[in-house]
């Protein structure tokens, strides 16, 4: 390969910001042939890692070249989307042996090439795209479609509450781009996690809690992510009755594994500052709620009337006769 020092240069630069990989066209912008790289190919200096896309090296592709000759292959507006921009985000772990997920406007003649990229299209591809680096889709149509991408309804909205709780999202601009882009499917459900996340629930078991346990059975409208100031320090409460005029919190604990010192003596230090100031507490787990709502209602409308609430619970579907 005879380039110039110039070019030299000017190549070195684009592998490095392509993490060792290079296009067809790229090449052609360097007076190299199709010919040059296939022989590079068969020389195996070289490999082709999708159509019009190669890596001047061999052996495994780390994570950035797939991606580099993911957005290569889409072309010049290509972005990452779905599972990988979630990954970018830093939403989600970075799955393994995954494609990588790109979308391309409306039109762009790119088909997907498993195992190494996805390719989605978008008509609305302007008004989804974030200024990052590298491309990706904006936080809010990221959620929208990762949820979208999940194999049942309940799924969706499941994840799309656990995504917009857990990254702080603005539930508003959720709302708007998923009233903007309607996706095909799921519409219903991902309008439900909204109303979850509107009503105060910030993760899948908050959001349960809400759902089968507080609106089925008829309980009060509970305030969420309550400050409470323990030790000079603010706390928060996942729910509590105050506004009901009824001094109870309730704790929904989704943690999977045993607390670390430091989370064991914060809550310790919570449990007694409540009791310091008399208030009744709850607390459930993921099984709990998900496997027991009514169970669960029956106990908190116990305290409830035990500290002077006068409303009127009801029974739901999955209520015992």
């Amino acid at each position: 390969m005879s380039l110039s020092p110039a070019e030299e240069e000017r190549w070195q630069k684009a592998l490095d910001a392509q993490h060792g990989v290079i296009s067809n066209a790229q090449l052609r912008d360097f007076g190299l042939s199709q010919d040059f790289a296939n022989a590079q190919i068969e020389a195996r200096r070289w490999q082709r890692v999708v159509p019009d896309v190669f890596a001047v090296f061999t052996g495994p592709l780390p994570r950035s070249s797939l991606i580099s000759a993911a957005l290569c292959y889409g072309g010049p507006w290509a972005v990452l989307s779905h599972r990988t921009a979630a990954e970018e985000w830093g939403m989600l772990p970075i799955a393994d042996g995954e494609p990588v997920h790109i979308t391309v406007p409306y039109g762009n003649s790119a088909v997907s090439q498993r195992p190494v990229v996805q390719v989605h299209r978008s008509r609305a591809f302007r008004h989804i795209v974030a200024h990052s680096e590298p491309p990706r889709t904006n936080r809010e149509d990221t959620v929208i479609d990762v949820a979208v991408a999940e194999p049942t309804a309940a799924a969706a909205r499941d994840r799309l509450v656990h995504l917009v709780g857990s990254n702080r999202l603005a539930v508003w601009r959720v709302q708007a781009q998923l009233e903007f882009r309607p996706p095909y499917r799921y519409r219903k459900a991902l309008k439900d996690a909204l109303q979850l996340l509107t009503g105060g629930a910030l993760s899948v078991l908050e959001a349960e809690y809400l759902r089968d346990v507080e609106q089925a059975h008829g309980l009060p409208a509970a305030h969420r992510q309550a400050p409470f100031v323990v030790d000079d320090l603010v706390l928060w409460e996942d729910v509590v009755y105050d506004d009901a005029g009824v001094c109870l919190t309730v704790r929904l604990d989704g943690r999977e594994f045993h607390e670390s010192r430091r989370i064991a003596f914060r809550d310790r230090r919570r449990d007694n500052a409540a009791e310091l100031a008399q208030r009744a507490r709850l607390t459930y787990g993921w099984h709990d709620v998900h496997t027991d709502p009514c169970g669960v209602a029956r106990e908190v409308v116990t305290v409830l009337r035990r500290e002077g609430w006068r409303g009127t619970p009801r029974s739901c579907p999955r209520c015992p006769a």
